[in-house]
């Protein structure tokens, strides 16, 4: 059997294992990613929206999405490299969020004051003026379209309030790959189209993983950044029974409206419609893309196999979440076949990510990353490569959660937060919004 040896293997070449191994790589270690798809990005990470949102219920949410926009704005001297391929680009739109029954806004506003987020809030009157292509009625709470409470009249008025800052980054896929190539400048090596088989271990310790062409990698670190496989990697690693917050691959689509004739459309912002239950964003092209906020009237679509289910965007899934968006948009026009991607993500029991080590020594986990944490990506690769230091070098983090300090923003953040030992987080929007 041929064997290699590293110091660390990540496991997925998504945007957030990639970023991972770039930080790793950064630090002097010798990393291999390994992934079963083609390329960087090529799994979960392609289906994203891209969002650059901070309108997170805690303070790490907020803090840590905050430190990534500057990442994304200087993307370029983040990677410290310049992929042939070509750069993501990030795009500052804003964003506008509206108010509905059940969103603390108060909290968030509060946390936004904190951290020093230029913000709004807006009367109905405002946003009107604002933003013209909006209708202001409240329709709350979200109702399918087969209802026939959906079209019932406004009961009301919605404000917001908005934020200059925020915006989506063009390409996905590409930023995935930048982040790799970045960390293969740095000495990392990626291993594409194979399988982990086996995480290997003795002693109580990680000492490297089998492969599904036969060969292996003998390595000290393990790091599972697997996206929706996760929890088979943990099931393998013989670490699953531990995790108190435990993730499942939910399948979610993700639409598109081309070229809409709206008035005003070519000036809306990244739009957060709690009230109708989706959020939508201009496209650079002129199209829409839309997305839902997982409202009580819409089924989860939970899968048992990752691998396993419909790749093309259903018609009731387009029309319950488009048809919303021109409720609030009155000049939207609903095409008659649904356009879209679908993906598969890795959501946690409170939508809020695992960062953590395990009580298998060396064997890491950066997972349930719920369709939210795309934004972090620049970040994530950072608090990981803190954690797994401060651990490697006998800190218990289970006891005494590692503290990080953002290199850019210079705020504290408890990384006892994305503990696998948690309880669920009651203070979570328990949603992917981009």
């Amino acid at each position: 059997m041929s064997e290699a040896t590293a110091d660390a293997v990540v496991i997925g070449a998504g945007v957030i294992g990639s970023s991972i191994a770039l930080e790793l790589a950064r630090a002097g270690r010798h990393v291999i990613v390994v992934d079963k798809g083609p390329g960087a990005g090529t799994g979960s990470t392609s289906a994203s929206s891209a969002c650059v949102r901070f309108h997170y219920s805690t303070w790490e949410g907020v803090v840590v999405a905050w430190e990534a926009k500057h990442g994304w704005e200087r993307w370029a001297d983040h990677l410290g490299a310049v992929d042939p391929t070509g750069l993501a680009r990030y795009v500052r739109t804003g964003v506008l969020v509206l108010d509905f029954p059940g969103f603390h806004a108060e909290r968030v506003l509060e946390l936004y004051r904190k951290v020093g987020i230029a913000v709004e809030a807006l009367s109905p009157r405002q946003v009107r003026e604002r933003f013209p292509a909006l209708d202001t009625g409240r329709y709350f709470p979200p109702k399918a379209p087969d209802d026939e409470a959906f079209w019932a009249d406004a009961s009301g008025e919605v404000g917001g309030w908005w934020t200059p800052e925020g915006g989506f980054v063009t390409d996905p896929q590409l930023a995935a790959h930048n982040l790799l190539y970045a960390a293969e400048c740095n000495g990392a090596q990626s291993r594409l189209n194979v399988e982990v088989t086996e995480v290997c271990n003795a002693g109580g310790a990680v000492t490297g993983v089998r492969l599904s062409d036969g060969t292996s990698i003998a390595a000290p670190l393990l790091v599972n950044a697997a996206g929706p496989h996760s929890a088979v990697v943990n099931r393998m690693a013989g670490v699953a029974e531990e995790f108190q917050v435990t993730t499942r691959p939910l399948r979610q689509e993700v639409h598109h409206v081309g070229q809409p004739k709206v008035s005003g459309v070519e000036s809306l912002p990244m739009v957060a419609d709690g009230d109708l239950g989706t959020y939508f964003r201009r496209q650079p092209g002129g199209s829409l893309l839309v997305g839902g906020q997982e409202p009580e009237c819409d089924p989860l679509v939970w899968l048992d196999d990752p691998d396993r289910y419909d790749p093309a965007p259903t018609v009731p899934t387009y029309e319950a979440q488009v048809t919303r968006v021109a409720r609030r948009m009155p000049e939207l026009a609903v095409p008659p076949r649904p356009s879209g991607i679908v993906g598969v993500y890795d959501v946690s029991d409170d939508w809020i990510p695992i960062y953590d080590r395990t009580s298998l020594d060396g064997y890491y986990v950066a997972i349930g990353t719920s369709g939210n944490q795309f934004k972090n990506a620049p970040v994530v690769g950072q608090l990981m490569r803190r954690l797994i230091d401060a651990c490697e070098n006998g800190h218990d983090h289970d006891r005494d959660p590692v503290a990080w300090t953002t290199p850019v923003t210079d705020l504290n953040v408890d990384l006892g937060h994305y503990s696998r030992l948690r309880r669920v987080n009651p203070d979570s929007s328990f949603s992917v919004m981009g």
